[in-house]
This record gives structure tokens, sequence and C-alpha cells, in this order.
């Protein structure tokens, strides 16, 4: 299947940021928590993803969130698979937000070895992809996590990214490789060095017109990923907030002007299930431009 080219043109060169709504099984309590939802709230894994799922339909039905400051929304395997108000997640976001949908695709991180986790097995990728394309899904997104500066760590959570990226980019879709330095490392700057020049590599390697995007935590050297994202073979990099709060993710990217923000704790900080529908607009819209400025500056 082609490449949607009013998306592609609007992920590479629209002005907004890409809404990180893939929280998945592991991080939902945490984030339903910070949401109000209490697991006395729930009952089971079934009652749990519900509550997600209506605070991820809350946000994208909510007045700010549309393609004027949000140009595409990651969406966890369940968020592809449901509806809102009737209506397939994807198809919704595209043709009623003007938002362009991606899917993470990842099964969790392997346990620590050499200051990194790499991806978990995927052995029913194949079949996932092919499901994402027929629900009208533009990219994928799968997250590594990089604790230490160790070199050989880092290279193999690259050579990893890269290798699911062919497999995603051969079924028809853009790939957001995702290798996450943790904000808490204390060798973070040297560990972004490395993963610099490891990304450069393996970038020159791809074939021409081959085309993937990064998400990466916001460096500690502003303009830290100017070569990647002026690389030929990426349709563009964006940030993840990595636990920043808003203030400080979006103070960081606005001093990395080839990032843009892809943003889930800063996008949701201050939303409460409690909050009326004009509270919850008002909150969630603070934060959409708060994160759009930076974005954009």
């Amino acid at each position: 299947m082609a490449i949607n080219n009013a998306q592609k043109t609007q992920i590479e060169s629209g002005k907004g940021f890409i809404a990180a709504l893939d929280q998945s099984g592991g991080s939902t309590p945490k984030a339903l928590g910070l949401y109000g939802v209490q697991p006395s709230d729930y009952s089971g894994d079934a009652e749990m993803f519900q509550a997600m799922h209506d605070m991820r339909a809350r946000i994208i039905l909510a007045n700010d969130f549309t393609s004027a400051k949000v140009i595409g929304a990651i969406l966890f395997e369940r968020t592809m698979d449901d509806t809102i108000n009737g209506k397939p997640v994807a198809q919704l976001l595209w043709e009623d937000r003007g938002v362009v949908p991606f899917l993470k695709i990842d099964k969790g991180l392997e346990e620590t070895a050499d200051g990194v986790q790499l991806l978990k097995p995927m052995p029913e990728l194949d079949s996932l992809l092919a499901r994402a394309v027929a629900a009208g899904i533009f990219g994928t997104k799968e997250r590594s996590v990089i604790h230490e500066a160790d070199a050989g760590g880092i290279d193999a959570v690259v050579a990893q990214q890269f290798e699911v990226a062919k497999q995603v980019c051969k079924a028809g879709l853009v790939p957001i490789l995702e290798p996450e330095v943790n904000i808490h490392s204390k060798t973070k700057a040297a560990a972004e060095d490395l993963l610099r020049d490891a990304l450069l590599k393996h970038l020159d390697q791809l074939p021409e017109g081959e085309m993937v995007m990064l998400k990466l935590t916001i460096p500690d050297v502003p303009g830290q990923y100017d070569k990647v994202a002026q690389h030929a073979n990426v349709l563009r990099v964006v940030a993840l907030s990595g636990g920043y709060s808003t203030d400080e993710a979006s103070a960081k990217l606005s001093q990395n002007s080839s990032m843009i923000a892809s943003f889930s704790r800063a996008l949701t900080e201050g939303l409460n299930v409690s909050m009326t529908d004009a509270e919850f607009n008002a909150a969630l819209g603070a934060n959409i431009n708060k994160i759009y400025a930076a974005s954009v500056a």
C-alpha cells in the first residue's frame, strides 16, 4: 500500500507536534492515577483499558486537538482496534480531526544489559503491520531505552531499531525509531554523542527513498541531532518528554529547532477525570499551546 502523500506532507513539514497516546499495560495504572482514576475504580484489565480509552477519547475529541496544532498521534494497539462515537479511531483522527495516526508496535523491553534495554521479540509483527495498514495507520513506533554511555549497548539498540524499521517500511508504513536516553542517566550527554553517531551510520546505509523518523530524548547539548534531522532518509525528528514537566520539556525543546514534540506526560499534565468538559478542554488546550509553541520555536 502506498504512503498517503497528504499525511506524509503534513508530518514532514506541518507546524505542530505529535501527541503520544500510547501508554500500554505496564504504564496504564500510573497514567490513570495521574488522571484521578484509581485501581479501586476499576476491576481487571478490561475495565482498566476501558477507562484509559475513555480518557484518550476525551482528549481526541477536545476542541484544541486538531491539525491546527497536533499533526499526528501515536496510538496503543487496543486504541487502534477500538472506536470513538462508533468510528474506528485512526479513521476518526484523520477524517474528523486532521491528525495523522501512528501505532506503537513494540511489546515492551528486555532486562537491562550493557547499559540498555532492547526490544522484546515481536513474532507477530507482520500480521500487526497488515492490520495497521488496513486500519489506515500511517506509521509505527518502537521504544528501546539507553541508561548508560555503553558503546556496545547503544550500537545494539540502534541496530535492532533499524532491523525493525526495515520490516515496517516493507509493509508500506513509516517507522518512528525511539532509542530513548534516560533523562536521569549520569552519562546522558556521552550517551547522546554515541547515539547520534550510531544513528548517522545506520541512516547512511538505508536505500534512497526509504524514509524513517526518530523519536529522541531532548538532548543536553542543543542542536545535538541537527545532522540526523537533515539526513535525506529522515522525514522528521520528534522529541519525547521523558518525565520532564510540560514547562521543562517545552523550554528544553525550544532550544532544538530541528525537533518537534511528541509528548505524553506533558500533554496530559493536570488533566482530571472529575473536570467538567470546559475545565478539561481549557487545561488540555493550555498544554497543547505550550507544546506547540516549543515545537515551532
